[in-house]
């Protein structure tokens, strides 16, 4: 194959008036047609013919030109023997060689065929169809014909040779046998079982037959889990394909040993489900050079993630922490810490108790605590002649104090709150204190019922107390002396009724209704106390009309009272 293309320079010489075309016929060349435009192949036999042409450059249509032909005749290339190698895979004694890899021929515009011995290459028979992986015993040549573009060939032999296996040394690796699980994690890569290069590829086989087999790889050999002690084997291959194997022993690095514990602490006032523990006092294992870190659960633990920062003062309820006890090797077991909170121990005898304000009591904690220690100072089971207050008492229940609070209370008396009085009777009204109640008008006598009845009119004491039965209240009560009749005719008898007598009570009303109750009359003191029978300044036909007087008591309480009364009028038209 050759590109006539290439002549050209040397023939023009750089002059721009000169141009040169190629053919293959004495006519084509004369007449100047089929121009060989594109490489072909050539030999040595045939004629070619070349057009030089010239055009003047000041008169461009005068020109000429000039013909002549030319052969082509054979060359010499010059080829080399070469030596190429390959590894004697896991020494099966047969190599992979690539045979395009032999430096017989320098340039590369050329075609390569192989054979296995020079009768072949000479008979152009069983050409070695695969030289890039060729696979051979060692040592051995075989032939390579090169032919150029241009025909050309030449013949060279290249040597295969096996390169020698890889030195590969054995190696231990040890791991952690964490928290006595019976495997470990093992880092098969840490060993540098080839020292020569580190331009290598390793796999590794649990067994041996596995690494002859090329099956089982373990594929995660930066974090192997495995037994020991064990035997695992790996493969050391460098970048021409030559292989070498030895084994890694593994092995356990000192177990950490460890036991759990317990600690009791006494509650935190403030919070008594809670305590504070020192998660540093209790001994989890008897070796030495360890280093401990605290965590609420297994799992962090084992994560080392969220430990427990201050394990001296740990506030916790009731719960388990655990404590990874960790060996200058990193490995590591975790031991369980049961924290129990003390609880507070109360008496269930001590109880808040009620008493009349001029009584007097004794508070008993009951037996069963190992001290006792009273606000008062005394350190008894209880104490007497106790009056009404709050007092408290440390109990010691083994190494714990409770604090119990007891009140003694002084009873809360009864409120009348009011008394309805009807003619000679009247109805106590009373709240607060405790019922039942108990009521009297002499302080001696006492009634369930809240109602009297026959009372003399004018002044009256109510009294009341309640079931604690201390020291009674009491009231002072009014039965008013009314006319139950009146005649407003004007002769000065009988002409109205007058409560004046009830002039001194605060806040007095007095309220008349009619039959239907309706309000027809109301005054308070700014009315003279009186009433004549008229509403509205008109005088009120005859009939029985119903009123009420409501004041409020110049006592404590201000108890309010109701008298309520009817009379009858008669107005003469």
């Amino acid at each position: 194959m050759f590109d006539f293309s290439t002549l050209s320079t040397g023939i023009i010489n750089g002059n721009p008036n000169f141009s040169v075309t190629y053919h293959l016929t004495s006519n084509d060349a004369i007449t100047g047609t089929a121009p060989i435009t594109t490489p072909i192949m050539v030999n040595a036999t045939t004629i070619y013919y070349y057009r030089l042409k010239y055009v003047d450059p000041n008169n461009p249509i005068n020109g000429c030109f000039q013909v002549g032909k030319f052969k082509f005749r054979s060359g010499n290339i010059v080829v080399n023997n070469a030596t190429i190698t390959s590894c004697n895979y896991d020494n099966t004694g047969i190599g992979y060689f690539d045979l395009n890899s032999a430096n017989v021929y320098g340039p590369t515009n050329v075609v390569k065929k192989y054979y296995p011995t020079m009768a072949d290459l000479t008979a152009g028979t069983n050409e070695i169809t695969t030289p890039s992986a060729y696979a051979s015993q060692a040592p051995k040549t075989v032939f390579v014909k090169i032919t150029t573009n241009e025909g050309c060939t030449a013949n060279a032999e290249i040597t295969l040779q096996f390169l020698p296996a890889l030195a590969v040394v054995p190696a231990t690796v040890k791991a952690c046998n964490n928290n006595n699980a019976g495997t470990g994690v093992f880092d098969l890569t840490a060993p540098d079982v080839y020292p020569t290069s580190t331009n290598v590829t390793k796999k590794y086989y649990p067994t041996l037959a596995d690494l002859n087999a090329g099956t089982n790889e373990i594929t995660n050999p930066a974090a192997y889990t495995s037994a020991a002690p064990k035997t695992v084997y790996v493969r050391v291959r460098n970048p021409q394909g030559c292989t070498g194997y030895n084994q890694i022993t593994l092995q356990f690095n000192p177990v950490v040993t460890v036991n759990d514990a317990s600690i009791e602490e006494c509650y935190i006032e403030s919070n008594v489900t809670t305590a504070s523990f020192n998660l540093t006092v209790p001994s989890v294992t008897t070796q030495t050079g360890h280093t401990k870190r605290y965590y609420k659960t297994q799992a962090d633990a084992i994560a080392g993630i969220n430990e427990i920062l201050n394990p001296t003062t740990y506030i916790s309820t009731t719960a388990v922490v655990y404590v990874k006890v960790i060996s200058i090797e990193n490995c590591y077991a975790i031991a369980k810490i049961n924290l129990k909170v003390l609880p507070p121990v109360q008496s269930a005898v001590l109880k808040d108790k009620i008493i009349c304000i001029e009584d007097k009591t004794t508070l008993d904690a009951g037996p069963g605590f190992d001290a006792y220690e009273w606000s008062t100072g005394a350190t008894t089971q209880s104490i007497s002649n106790v009056s009404a207050g709050i007092y408290t008492v440390k109990l010691k229940t083994g190494k714990c104090w409770t604090l119990q609070q007891v009140k003694v209370i002084a009873s809360v008396q009864p409120v009348i709150t009011s008394i309805d009085i009807n003619n000679d009777s009247f109805t106590i009204n009373a709240t607060g204190g405790k019922a039942p109640y108990k009521y009297s008008i002499d302080g001696v006598n006492w009634q369930d019922s809240n109602v009297f009845t026959g009372l003399p009119r004018g002044e009256n004491k109510a009294y009341v107390k309640d079931a604690y039965d201390c020291n009674p209240i009491s009231v002072q009560v009014t039965v008013p002396n009314l006319l139950n009749a009146i005649t407003p005719n004007g002769d000065n008898k009988n002409d109205y009724i007058d409560y004046s007598a009830l002039a001194y009570k605060k806040d007095l009303v007095f309220t008349v209704f009619d039959r239907y109750g309706n309000m027809i009359y109301k005054a308070d003191k700014i009315r003279n106390y009186t009433w004549d029978g008229t509403s509205g300044g008109k005088k009120i036909v005859t009939g029985t009309y119903w009123y009420t007087i409501t004041w409020t008591e110049n006592d404590k309480d201000n108890t309010q009272t109701k008298y309520s009364g009817w009379v009858l009028v008669k107005n003469i038209q």
